[in-house]
């Protein structure tokens, strides 16, 4: 799939590319983009680019006890920090996650998951990047996350 035309790519490109590229099982998560962010505002000079996405509370993500699982979050984890690739990209370029640590800080139960996920450094072979999960219900956050990726040819 070739990449989008930098005028071209935007929220929408985002996710076309979503519903094509992920496993089912990841589309099975009903994930949304809420944004993404792929242009420095001039009055931001510490800004990284990234994404912010929203994974949909379900019983069906949930252990014993109603609380999401924490499979369910490493994955949402792992699409969300590959958005913010694509979006720091400007659009679709293959990748493998190469590495992910999740520290986990408390359970989220009955609460919509939003990943805020920023490209810490965008490079030719690797990039970097960390995502903060937090419960919808009060914008808490309940898990760190950092991870890297290979970015692969073609």
């Amino acid at each position: 799939m070739p990449s989008q035309p930098e005028a071209e790519f935007g929220i929408t490109e985002t996710r076309r590319i979503l519903g094509e590229v992920f496993a089912p099982w990841v589309r099975d998560l009903d994930l949304s983009i809420e944004r993404i962010e792929h242009a420095q505002p001039a009055d931001a000079p510490d800004w990284q680019p990234g994404a912010l996405l929203r994974m949909p509370f379900s019983e069906r993500l949930c252990r014993n006890g109603g609380v999401v699982c924490g499979q369910a979050l490493m994955a949402f984890a792992d699409t969300a920090m590959v958005i913010a690739i694509f979006a720091a990209n400007r659009g679709y370029r293959p990748m493998t996650t190469v590495d992910q640590t999740t520290h986990f800080m408390r359970a989220v139960s009955s609460s919509d998951v939003l990943a805020d996920a920023r490209v810490v450094r965008l490079g030719r072979t690797m990039s970097f990047g960390r995502v903060t999960l937090l419960s919808a219900s009060d914008n808490k956050p309940v898990a760190m996350v950092s991870s890297a990726f290979a970015m692969l040819p073609g």
